[in-house]
């Protein structure tokens, strides 16, 4: 597979799924199923580096691209991810500027960043791979970052200047709660935030993702501009379909 971030300048939209899972079995229907992504979520998901690993492992053999979003902006947390080679790196809670400049020192190795250096990890075939190779600009992760509270919109002109970040990720429901009107993520006063976003990326020339419940909310960011498209989460979306089952059963 081409590099995510090859991958990503070549469509117009990209999709995936959030998942929460630690079941490769999941990850592998996602990928036969078609989505170009699935982000592995040791956020809010209970994945430790080990349960991720093997996930990480399914989805590049399952055809789709493996985004892992880290729990915290820590240089450890980050570096550890990193090694295990998953096609792109997505960070949480970003605040300010100094955050975006982390981001950058965290992800990249010398001269860009000061990322720990070990060529005995899986990201570089365990050693195997030309050390060059590895060390160069053409082996990064992909860098999506989150910006999730009315601290970053306040510093968003700042934040989006930072160089080597790939995607700027709008987390709606962590915004709607920033906005006082948590989990509201269809109220006016956050779609309205949120397409805002949209055309100040436009301005600096970066790509902007997003979450989205369902299909159609989806298609409607996705006319607005929206590059990297993030829908439900494969917990969510086997429970409802589960529910909706019974319910058709028992009627």
């Amino acid at each position: 597979m081409k590099p995510f971030k090859e991958f990503l300048n070549e469509k117009e939209t990209v999709y995936g799924v959030f998942a929460k899972t630690n079941d490769p079995y999941f990850i592998r229907a996602l990928g036969k199923s078609g989505f170009d992504f699935v982000i592995l979520d040791n956020e809010h998901g209970p994945n430790s580096g080990r349960d991720t690993y093997p996930l990480i492992m399914t989805s590049f053999a399952s055809g789709m691209y493996p985004i892992v979003r880290v729990g915290k902006l820590t240089d450890i947390m980050i570096q550890r991810i990193l090694d295990l080679g998953p096609a792109g790196v997505q960070i949480p809670q970003i605040q300010c500027k100094e955050d975006a400049e982390n981001v950058r020192k965290f992800t990249k190795f010398h001269p860009k960043g000061k990322r720990g250096a070990c060529r005995f990890v899986s990201a570089a075939d365990c050693g195997l791979m030309d050390k060059s190779a590895y060390f160069s600009e053409k082996s990064e992760a992909a860098v999506i970052i989150h910006i999730e509270g009315k601290e970053g919109i306040d510093q968003f002109d700042k934040i989006v200047r930072v160089d080597d970040i790939d995607v700027i990720f709008i987390g709606p429901y962590d915004l709607s709660q920033s906005l006082g009107v948590p989990g509201q993520v269809d109220n006016p006063i956050v779609t309205a935030e949120i397409k805002k976003l949209i055309e100040r990326c436009k301005e600096h020339s970066k790509y902007i993702g997003t979450f989205a419940d369902d299909v159609e909310t989806a298609k409607r960011y996705r006319d607005l501009g929206v590059k990297y498209i993030g829908i439900s989460v494969d917990v969510g979306i086997f429970a409802e379909t589960c529910l909706k089952m019974v319910k058709e059963l028992n009627a």
